[in-house]
């Protein structure tokens, strides 16, 4: 992992992407320490998580980690989830905020040297490319451990550097099944 302290920083989180990869290596992310932790290395200008919420539900299990981290450094992108049925007859949910990103990204390459982009998705190969032509130098975070691996090969190689998820467990990661109430608001105490 190579960053320089006087690099400008911006970090581009698939928050499901991201979801899945952790739940699948068997911890939760501590957001708090992974904004601090990218923020002690460089000059950190954003940091954006994008997740589909589902509007219509009486209870989202998103709305409580949406919340904390708006209020707590992160630009939160979202949008309505769309409801389908499918040729089987089938309810199903879509939410797909790959757009979303991958507009953002080409609009901050002019305004940072450094991306670091969240995501295992394959369909964001091309956007890598695109940002790197502009002279900015991404890193794509994900995970090879898992089986099959959560990261598209195409996308490690086209990143300038492969951040291995498993390995940031120390930095930024928590053991999944831990106290739920610490690990989606670290800073709130529950009252005796």
């Amino acid at each position: 992992m190579l960053f320089y302290p006087d690099e400008t920083l911006a970090i581009f989180i698939d928050g499901s992407n991201l979801f899945a990869t952790a739940k699948t290596l068997n911890f939760d992310i501590d957001y708090s320490n992974l904004r601090n932790f990218f923020a002690k290395r460089s000059r950190l200008l954003r940091a954006n998580y994008y997740t589909a919420l589902i509007e219509d539900a009486e209870y989202s299990p998103l709305r409580p980690l949406v919340d904390w981290l708006d209020y707590n450094g992160y630009t939160m992108i979202t949008k309505p989830t769309k409801e389908f049925t499918d040729s089987k007859g089938e309810r199903k949910i879509k939410g797909n905020m790959d757009m979303e990103l991958a507009i953002d990204m080409m609009g901050m390459a002019e305004h940072v040297d450094h991306m670091v982009l969240f995501s295992g998705d394959g369909d964001f190969r091309r956007l890598v490319e695109a940002v790197q032509r502009k002279g900015v130098r991404v890193s794509v975070v994900s995970s090879t451990k898992t089986n099959p691996p959560m990261v598209a090969d195409e996308l490690r190689r086209q990143a300038d550097s492969f951040i291995e998820l498993s390995q940031m467990h120390d930095a930024f990661g928590r053991q999944a099944g831990s106290n739920p109430e610490e690990n989606q608001f670290p800073n709130h105490k529950q009252d005796e």
